[in-house]
């Protein structure tokens, strides 16, 4: 391990985020040629060449798309992220998304910026005007939300305290994520079920195959009709044809997103906004935080939380000597890696192991160091992808 760790940064991180390294054993910036980690927010890494010394990666937020992730699953390299941390800052633009459609903000604004003449003639053309911009209250409507995940529950806590009914529907949700959420919020049994009853959908979910086109023809044809589709999640969740289409008959009465393309531009029924969910400087700091904080924990000491590809191991240092080991799930991998330990006379003091899905982590407590040649044979082990010594470093 390298006294001290070199990070590449490939956007700006809060300030807040990167004074979570200790300067007197990392060193961040942009241009460095072998990085041990590399900290990311938006930058597309998926045609990146990324340097063999690469042990982690860092997204400074909750998707991972713009990161080769199975590149680095088949490498052993954990892929980090931040769920949760831009949670309040998507909420409130969800919370805006909506009034600016019940209310008829966009277009109110455009009628004021046409009028000309002075105040008295503008107080004559407003008082005409507004008639066509009269909109609706949030309160007593329906709000369905599908996902209810850290930004979900937010968002339907809110819509609660406005006075809105809420149902949701997530299918994968956790028991925690349910004990958390608002009693008020009924459970739909279905998408097509969830669309039928809400005067407003927002949408919470990552995107993946099982995602893709969530919002399809035939759900925009299950929606309530006049119904508002809310998106700050991913674009393509959403099927911008068939929404499109919805809009032109009516059955839609507005698409609000954070995804502007060439197709809804300048469509009085789409509300796109340049992709400023967690664009607020607390999510900027929250999200830096919490990654920076998860990966000095691996770098230092090998405990993995809120990855995208590995499972969540975390262990309390009993010894000063550790071996973190990523392999592949397949059936006696820890009675090899045990069984090269004790030949070389190594006493494990501590160990864990955990899986997910292909992948299995393991930490190593013992009492002595681990030779060079040991921590080879391990690497030569059929099915390893990475090993890693962790002396104990110096309290900083």
């Amino acid at each position: 391990m390298p006294k001290t760790f070199q990070i590449l940064t490939l956007n700006k991180i809060s300030a807040v985020g990167l004074s979570r390294f200790p300067i007197a054993r990392y060193v961040t910036g942009t241009e460095i040629a072998e990085p041990d980690a590399i900290l990311v927010r938006s930058h597309n890494m998926l045609e990146m060449h990324i340097p063999k010394t690469v042990m982690a990666i860092a997204r400074a937020g909750a998707g991972t798309n713009n990161v080769p992730v199975k590149k680095m699953s088949e490498r052993g390299v954990p892929v980090f992220n931040a769920p949760g941390a831009n949670a309040n800052a998507v909420k409130e633009l969800v919370i805006t998304g909506m009034l600016l459609a019940s209310r008829n903000i966009v277009p109110a604004l455009h009628f004021v910026s046409s009028l000309k003449g002075g105040d008295a003639m503008l107080h004559k053309l407003v008082e005409e005007g507004k008639k066509h911009y009269a909109g609706t209250e949030l309160r007593g409507r329906t709000l369905g939300i599908v996902g209810l995940g850290a930004i979900g529950r937010l968002v339907a806590d809110a819509a609660i305290g406005l006075g809105m009914k809420v149902i949701g529907f997530d299918p994968e949700i956790t028991v925690d994520a349910a004990w958390s959420l608002p009693s008020q919020v009924k459970k739909a049994n279905s998408v097509e079920d969830l669309l039928k009853h809400s005067d407003f959908i927002s949408l919470h979910v990552p995107l993946l195959d099982a995602t893709r086109d969530l919002i399809n023809e035939k759900r925009v044809a299950a929606m309530k009709a006049g119904s508002v589709l809310l998106n700050f999640s991913r674009d393509a969740i959403v099927n911008e044809d068939a929404i499109l289409a919805g809009l032109a008959s009516k059955h839609v009465r507005c698409y609000v997103c954070d995804f502007p393309t060439s197709k809804t531009q300048n469509n009085p029924g789409v509300i796109a906004l340049p992709h400023l969910g967690a664009s607020t400087q607390e999510a900027e700091e929250n999200c830096a935080v919490m990654v920076a904080e998860q990966l000095r924990d691996y770098l230092e000491h090998g405990n993995i939380s809120n990855t995208v590809n590995f499972p969540n191991v975390s262990m309390p240092r009993e010894s000063s000597f550790r071996l973190a080991i990523a392999n592949a799930n397949v059936p006696n991998m820890l009675g090899q890696i045990s069984t090269t330990l004790a030949a070389a006379g190594i006493n494990i003091h501590n160990m864990m192991n955990k899986s997910r899905g292909e992948m299995a982590y393991t930490l190593v407590d013992t009492d002595s160091a681990f030779p060079a040649k040991l921590i080879a044979q391990i690497a030569a082990i059929p099915g390893v992808l990475m090993v890693r010594d962790l002396p104990l470093l110096k309290e900083l």
